[in-house]
């Protein structure tokens, strides 16, 4: 990660070559962007930023970016200063106490505090009045990812992260390899994902994931454990049968009568320990410990008794579950993959699965431009993903 940093030289282009070399050799990088008045920038790791500046300014240049921090006091709970400071989900950077310090907790559309001498992203609903607030542009900085590249790119073909052309396969297995050095390194795999896989018959294949480690936390709503249960009690998904894929009379009712059983006990969890659960996703879930969120929305039947009804209280709880995120992979489900990209910083490496590449480009417009498409069917790509798994576990 780089930040950026604009100077200004009032003196002829063979001084050029010299602040150049100087900039490379403390570790930066360094770009022309204009000839009169003579403006370059300057891309520095964080912790050099101050360093690198004070020796240009000794050579004669005019730091264009200020560096004093702005902080304004919330006026009320919930409210924020007019000229606050609205956060990208790339890394951001306040100078704070003399040096560039990292905000924490960082997600897009949020806002950033100063507590305890640390700069916190949050929303502006969790704000407090008397809360210092980061306003205006002053003294932050969005680091780059990547270094600019000023070389001519060859043409080529199927370049665009999202297309429905790529050999799905390959991608299916580079993700896997991602995976597995994530979870062997101790790292978090969360998955947001649809009623697509139970619809499209990937739920064994899910399970796998989940018996294997590869998933730190289930993000979703109230469709994909319907479906999965009402699957588990009637092997029917909106009552047609998963194996045949042929409607079963009266499976019409099969997804309320699932979400009846779950609420005469109570949970989702109380049902497995029950021995009235004892297959599919959410029995596997439980059964592994692994944290789950289902957020409701207004078209729920229902819903599940484990479904959060309240919208903020389910945001919240989502937040939290994709803090230290590694990777994120969103399966067949636009809104939940939207929202919980919103959620995430853009250094999180996000995977976007959908039979229509629709979704992906609009993921992509809202901001997620790490996302990476993978345009398949749900119930392929997971059991796609689940056997390039077991092959690697069995070598």
């Amino acid at each position: 990660m780089h930040i950026q940093e604009l100077f200004e030289l009032d003196a002829h282009l063979p001084i050029l070559d010299e602040l150049e070399d100087m900039v490379i050799e403390q570790g930066g990088h360094f770009e022309l962007v204009a000839h009169k008045p003579l403006r370059f920038l300057i891309y520095s790791q964080p912790d050099l930023v101050e360093q690198l500046a004070t020796r240009l300014v000794e050579m004669g240049c005019n730091r264009l970016h200020a560096t004093n921090l702005v902080v304004k006091p919330a006026p009320k709970d919930g409210v924020v200063p007019d000229d606050f400071h609205s956060t990208s989900n790339y890394p951001t950077f306040v100078f704070l106490d003399g040096r560039w310090q990292a905000v924490e907790r960082l997600r897009m559309d949020g806002c950033v505090m100063i507590k305890d001498g640390r700069p916190l992203c949050t929303l502006m609903r969790h704000v407090q009045a008397g809360d210092l607030i980061v306003c205006g542009e002053s003294g932050v900085r969005i680091s780059v990812l990547a270094l600019p590249n000023n070389e001519e790119k060859e043409f080529a073909f199927m370049t665009s992260e999202v297309s429905s052309e790529r050999q799905v396969p390959v991608l299916i297995r580079k993700i896997a390899k991602e995976m597995k050095d994530i979870r062997d390194a101790g790292g978090r795999i969360v998955i947001v994902a649809g009623p697509g896989i139970v619809h499209t018959g990937g739920m064994s294949a899910f399970c796998g994931l989940i018996e294997k480690g590869y998933v730190s936390a289930l993000l979703s709503g109230n469709a994909l454990a319907t479906h999965d249960i009402e699957n588990a009690f009637f092997g029917t998904s909106l009552g047609v049968n998963t194996r045949t894929a042929v409607g079963v009379p009266g499976g019409h009712r099969h997804h309320l009568v699932a979400i009846n059983k779950i609420r005469y006990h109570g949970s989702i969890a109380k049902a497995v320990e029950a021995g009235a659960l004892t297959t599919g996703i959410m029995y596997t879930i439980i059964r592994h410990n692994v944290p789950f969120v289902l957020a409701g929305s207004i078209r729920d039947d229902g819903p599940l008794p484990d479904t959060e009804m309240d919208l903020v209280i389910a945001q919240n709880a989502y937040a939290e579950l994709v803090q230290g995120a590694n990777m994120v992979i969103m399966i067949s489900t636009m809104l939940h993959a939207i929202g919980t990209g919103n959620m995430i910083p853009a250094t999180c490496k996000t995977i976007c699965v959908d039979i229509n590449p629709a979704v992906v480009s609009k993921l992509v417009d809202r901001g997620s431009t790490q996302a990476t498409g993978v345009v398949t069917d749900a119930g392929l790509f997971v059991e796609g993903l689940n056997r390039e798994l077991d092959l690697m576990e069995a070598t």
